[in-house]
């Protein structure tokens, strides 16, 4: 059976009273243009369980607002023939996914719920009306993008620290960009869907070295609890200092 997934509050998103994690899509834009993408796109929030892949491909028509939940996009800039060439990302909550149909509809990229996932669809030839029409919304675009490349580098493009940080760090960013918290422990940010050869495959590091890294964030540091598909942050605070040592 699946780890069971929270209810996310989709009624508190639509209606912009749901915190956005820092640096996303919706926490850039400003509080006033969010309702009118509502009112303009309506509530068509959609769902997409574990292991389905968003219609993302070089045929369909649509960005997607993630209201909820964690995906994985990969990307073979070499084709797909050549897989040790893969890029592989973890995208979460307030992010806008597709972003490049919105210069290149045929633009395609390979977006899988890691698990139950609610997103916003948005045509793309309506979201350039607005992007065009709303500077603020080009402006939080634009901003998004900027922060996502400059945490991409940050956990993705650190080959030269050690694993125990790079793991560290790529935990740490989930649980802020698709971490869920409950009422029972809310010092605890459980982080559901990826599994340990997904952060292998995106951090370009082997299986076994992240399962090291992962033990030892468990049972030296005691910042993190682990098992298939699910981690849960205990220390945040201790998460950041090992993966951020000033």
């Amino acid at each position: 059976m699946p780890p069971k997934v929270d209810a996310f509050r989709t009624s508190d998103v639509l209606k912009g009273r749901q915190a956005m994690p820092e640096g996303s899509f919706l926490h850039h834009l400003p509080g006033n243009t969010w309702p009118l993408l509502v009112s303009t796109w309506g509530l068509d929030a959609r769902v997409y369980e574990r292991d389905e892949e968003l219609p993302l491909g070089p045929a369909d028509g649509n960005v997607y607002i993630v209201l909820g939940g964690c995906v994985l996009q990969e990307r073979f800039p070499f084709g797909a023939g050549v897989a040790s060439t893969r890029i592989t990302r973890f995208r979460g909550v307030g992010e806008l996914l597709g972003e490049a149909k919105l210069i290149a509809p045929e633009a395609s990229v390979t977006t899988v719920c890691l698990t139950t996932t609610w997103v916003m669809p948005c045509s793309v030839k309506r979201m350039n009306l607005l992007l065009r029409r709303q500077q603020e919304a080009q402006l939080a675009l634009l901003r998004s993008l900027e922060d996502r490349n400059r945490s991409d580098e940050m956990i993705y493009c650190t080959p030269t620290r050690s694993p125990v940080q790079r793991v560290g760090g790529l935990l740490l960013h989930l649980a802020g960009a698709a971490g869920r918290t409950n009422s029972a422990d809310p010092d605890h940010v459980t982080i559901l869907g990826p599994t340990q050869r997904d952060i292998a495959d995106a951090l370009l590091m082997g299986v076994s070295t992240v399962e090291n890294a992962v033990r030892t964030l468990r049972e030296t540091h005691g910042v993190i609890t682990s098992r298939y598909r699910q981690f849960v942050v205990t220390d945040l605070l201790a998460l950041r200092d090992i993966a951020m040592p000033s």
